[in-house]
């Protein structure tokens, strides 16, 4: 298969860690150290809400007085979400990434997440097609 039939679903992290929006702070820190993930796809009643990433994470944290165990993810995390099919082309995604600045894109199959694709994904798959040549 070349990079030019790819599509996400060939390169996502399947079954993504997931996070409730009523979740801490501390338990997302937990789970990002726990499963070595920086981004967690937030939901609520199963359906996506958002995103929030280490980053997020530590920017939250640095306010004055702010308790991580204390504060809910939906109070860090980001709404506006780069979501994609299953099917989209690779080629797509890593174009609207690298436009938008974006450390990941999440992967829907209808109201499901299905996966999450990050920077860490792009640079794997680069180093495959590079080691290919």
């Amino acid at each position: 298969m070349t990079h030019k039939e790819l599509v996400i679903a060939d390169r996502m992290t399947k079954t993504p860690h997931l996070i409730g929006a009523e979740q801490s702070l501390k338990t997302a820190h937990a789970l990002m150290r726990e499963y070595h993930v920086r981004h967690l796809p937030v939901l609520h009643g199963g359906k996506l809400l958002g995103m929030v990433s280490e980053r997020d994470l530590h920017l939250v944290e640095t306010l004055h007085d702010v308790d991580p165990a204390h504060v809910r993810v939906e109070e860090a995390m980001t709404q506006d979400v780069y979501t994609v099919t299953p099917k989209t082309p690779l080629k797509t995604v890593v174009q609207e990434m690298a436009t938008r600045k974006l450390g990941s894109a999440v992967v829907i199959d209808g109201t499901k997440v299905v996966g999450v694709f990050t920077t860490i994904d792009a640079l794997e798959t680069l180093m495959e097609m590079l080691s290919a040549q």
